[in-house]
């Protein structure tokens, strides 16, 4: 198996633990808040990470450009807004069912990445993800009646909407942070992303802590009173990031993103055995498509 799949996983796995959390967060702070504890706290993990591969590696530091700069900021600021959206979502579904909405993203990453990038996607590519995407749309309706115009329309209701809008952004932040570590152009994919994971992730900390101190200066002492978990966001949260980046350094964002489908599974073990959730026949079957089109683009991708 391919080295990118294999982060690809892992980074889905911590990913949902990191969504996990601020799902418990978001019962005890706003949106920003918990936005802001993936962020916030994740930077020392980040610099960490940096750290202890150039010491290890033994490796220069590599120039930052213009082009390195200009693709960051976008990256960073369209996560702020997808992650914002993200949380907020979870006030209108359950947690398995919201985050299906933002799965959307590997198409539209597909998308971005021709627009962008000019990097095409196979037929078998979007064959596969169009298998992936069928499954999610199946969760979004699974506890409604079912029929094929049911399952359409259902993109069009406030939370689908808030789904779709989160994945679309997610879809502009990985294109976004692929080109901004492909612009180090080395030493290694493993730094590349993370000298792109830290200088993101401070960014976004400082956009996060100054709209807070605006809007809410309360919610400070809320992030404050978390801070146990709010570090252990910040750790995953880091964690998972990283393993995005390495990931989308050696491969099309679109194909990292639609691997990390593999999310859901672990998104609804999560949703039944953490939240006490019940999850429904046609939500499994749609969680089976999502894998079967994990496993067509692993296969045939």
């Amino acid at each position: 198996m391919e080295t990118w799949i294999l982060i690809t996983v892992s980074a889905a796995f911590l990913q949902n633990i990191r969504s996990s959390l601020q799902k418990h967060l978001k019962s005890v702070m706003g949106t920003s808040g918990a936005t802001f504890v993936r962020f916030g706290f994740g930077i020392p993990f980040a610099l960490f990470f940096l750290a202890i591969f150039m010491y290890w590696g033994d490796h220069s530091f590599p120039e930052l450009n213009r082009d390195f700069f200009f693709w960051v900021v976008i990256a960073a600021v369209a996560q702020i807004l997808a992650q914002a959206l993200l949380v907020h979502m979870f006030s209108y579904r359950n947690f398995a069912v919201g985050t299906a909405y933002s799965r959307t993203e590997p198409l539209q990453a597909a998308l971005f990445g021709l627009l962008f990038l000019s990097e095409k996607a196979s037929s078998a590519v979007l064959s596969a993800i169009a298998i992936s995407m069928f499954g999610v749309m199946l969760i979004s309706v699974a506890r409604t009646d079912i029929t094929p115009k049911s399952i359409f329309t259902s993109l069009y209701s406030r939370t689908a909407l808030i789904g779709l809008s989160s994945g679309a952004i997610f879809g502009v932040a990985a294109v976004a942070y692929r080109a901004a570590s492909l612009s180090l152009d080395g030493p290694n994919f493993i730094i590349q992303a993370a000298i792109t994971l830290s200088i993101a992730i401070i960014l976004q900390s400082v956009i996060m802590i100054i709209w807070i101190y605006w809007r809410d200066r309360a919610e400070i002492a809320r992030i404050k009173a978390a801070w146990k978990t709010g570090l252990l966001v910040g750790l995953v949260g880091a964690s998972a990031s990283f393993g995005w980046f390495m990931a989308m350094t050696l491969q099309q964002a679109a194909l990292v993103k639609a691997v990390a489908q593999i999310e859901m599974i672990f998104t609804f073990i999560s949703s039944v055995f953490i939240f006490k959730e019940q999850i429904n026949r046609i939500e499994v079957i749609g969680c089976l498509l999502i894998i079967s089109g994990i496993i067509a683009l692993v296969l045939g991708g």
